[in-house]
């Protein structure tokens, strides 16, 4: 009986029924954000509970293009965390091929402290790091943003874990065609593992392209701030929260992020299904 009702009309209706309020649940902020940044403030003053805008307006809009200067913080933003995303994989995949697929000493070892590393945040390490970036001049700079994350424990995990189901032969038949290591790692296995790829990407991507610490740490001027210090600034103009321009300001935000998703979800669904 449970079988019919899991595969049955019925039971499809009410998965389907599920889904929707789940993912209403995620959207729903975002649309209330949404809707909220096309009112007035006296709009959101007078009925803050009603979502819905009387007359409809893009002034908010307007307004945060011309207190902030998106365009360049968004570029500074792209860069960074399209600049890390890159790098984390190009070395997650050869650390995660290490780890998983050739013998030598110590690697349980040095496998335990990729783990350990995950078990320490950036915030920990923020100290340490400025002291070491400031001498050889680049704090306030993109390196400073992209070079203490080139590197990722979670990244090296995720490929290593991916690379354990790949079969050991395929490794040793390119071995034995004459191929490098390198033409291994990058040529032959991440094609097979490009789900865990895709979705690694989108995992750092998301995270540093709405990192507010550390760019609020190493950054002193607004040559390489980001945008998400940016919009937090928004909040702080003026006198009271003109609630309108800051969920504008998010809207744009979000955007680039919706994008990437969009574009990365077909790669990402088949990286949990092969989980």
């Amino acid at each position: 009986m449970s079988d019919l009702s899991r595969t049955g009309p019925v039971g499809r209706s009410l998965r389907g029924a599920v889904l929707a309020i789940v993912a209403l649940l995620w959207v729903g902020p975002y649309l209330w954000m949404t809707i909220t940044s096309l009112r007035t403030l006296d709009e959101i003053v007078q009925a803050p509970a009603y979502p819905l805008p009387q007359n409809p307006s893009l002034d908010a809009y307007r307004e945060v293009m011309t207190q902030v200067p998106v365009g360049r913080y968004l570029v500074n933003t792209l860069v960074m965390a399209l600049s890390i995303a890159t790098l984390q994989i190009l070395l997650a995949l050869p650390a995660g091929y290490a780890l998983a697929k050739l013998r030598f000493r110590g690697r349980g070892t040095a496998f335990l402290l990729v783990l350990a590393c995950l078990l320490i945040p950036p915030q920990v390490t923020f100290v340490p790091v400025f002291t070491m970036l400031g001498p050889v001049g680049l704090v306030n700079t993109m390196g400073a943003l992209v070079v203490p994350f080139a590197v990722s424990a979670f990244g090296t995990f995720l490929v290593r874990q991916a690379l354990l189901s790949v079969p050991d032969e395929i490794i040793e038949a390119a071995r034995l065609d004459g191929a490098s290591e390198l033409r291994i790692v990058y040529g032959i296995l991440a094609p097979l593992v490009r789900p865990t790829l895709a979705a690694m990407f989108l995992f750092s991507f998301v995270y540093h392209y709405s990192d507010y610490f550390w760019p609020l740490v190493m950054t002193t001027d607004d040559e390489n701030r980001t945008l998400p210090l940016a919009i937090a600034l928004l909040r702080e103009q003026g006198t009271g929260v003109r609630w309108h321009i800051v969920m504008a300001g998010n809207v744009i935000l979000s955007a680039p992020v919706l994008a990437v998703f969009a574009i990365a979800q077909r790669q990402i669904v088949r990286a949990v299904a092969q989980r």
